[in-house]
């Protein structure tokens, strides 16, 4: 199991790693390499800061988010940075 520190908030990491790169995140993955317990409070807290956060179904039957590369204003300037 491999585990990274965060260096900077969980909504600017989720932000820089997720936001227009195409990668997706569970809720499992999140928590057993990142730490992060509670993806879908996090992902709720993108969405009200203005962001389009995507939900789909992973291969195991589980949530799996990712973050389009522009806002709901279509601007893709950086919210948490």
């Amino acid at each position: 199991m491999s585990f990274t520190t965060l260096k900077t908030t969980q909504n600017e990491f989720l932000e820089q790693h997720l936001r227009g790169t195409g990668r997706t995140m569970s809720a499992r993955q999140a928590e057993v390499t990142y730490g992060i317990k509670n993806i879908r409070a996090r992902m709720t807290e993108l969405r009200q800061a203005g962001l389009k956060v995507n939900r789909t179904v992973n291969t195991e039957g589980r949530s799996a988010y990712s973050v389009s590369a522009r806002d709901v204003k279509g601007s893709r300037a950086a919210i948490f940075a």
